[in-house]
C-alpha cells in the first residue's frame, strides 16, 4: 500500500528530489545545472509545491505570479508511478491559494488531457526563444 501524499511549499532540502524528477522526464535545463535550478525555484514572485509521501517527492511544480491577477505554471512534474492518483490536481489545488491570482496560464506538449480535466478555457499560445536560438536547446 502506498503512503498518502502530502503537498507543501518547497524548501531548500527538496533540490535532489526535484532534481530527480526532472532528470527522469529527460529536462535538462532544470536537471543539469542545479545552481540555476535553485535560483529559479526560489526567485522573487514564484510559489513552489512539493507532492510528498513518507519516504520522497513523487511531484513538483513551480509557478510564477503576480499575486494579484495572472499567474504561469513553468513546471508540473509527477514521478511515473504515482501518475492517474491525484499528486497533480493536488499540487494545483494546494498551490491556488498561495499564487493569490484568479488564473494561471500554462503550455504543455504532453499533458493535454489532464488540463482539459481540470477548470479551463483554452486558448492558444506560444514559447519565444531569443534571436538565433535553436528550439531543441529548450
Amino acid at each position: 500500500m502506498r503512503s498518502p501524499i502530502e503537498f507543501r511549499v518547497y524548501q531548500e532540502g527538496d533540490l535532489d528530489g526535484v532534481l530527480a524528477l526532472c532528470r527522469q522526464e529527460g529536462w535538462i535545463s532544470y536537471a543539469d545545472d542545479r545552481d540555476r535550478a535553485r535560483k529559479v525555484f526560489t526567485a522573487p514572485g514564484v510559489v513552489a509545491v512539493v507532492a510528498t509521501t513518507s519516504s520522497h517527492i513523487i511531484g513538483f511544480a513551480y509557478f510564477q505570479t503576480d499575486r494579484a491577477i495572472q499567474a504561469h505554471l513553468s513546471l508540473l512534474v509527477v514521478e511515473q508511478t504515482y501518475r492517474r492518483l491525484g499528486a497533480a490536481k493536488g499540487i494545483i489545488s494546494y498551490a491556488f491559494p498561495l499564487l493569490g491570482a484568479t488564473r494561471v496560464d500554462l503550455i504543455t506538449d504532453t499533458a493535454e488531457a489532464f488540463y482539459r480535466s481540470l477548470s479551463h478555457k483554452e486558448e492558444s499560445g506560444f514559447r519565444l526563444y531569443p534571436p538565433g536560438t535553436s528550439v531543441s536547446d529548450s
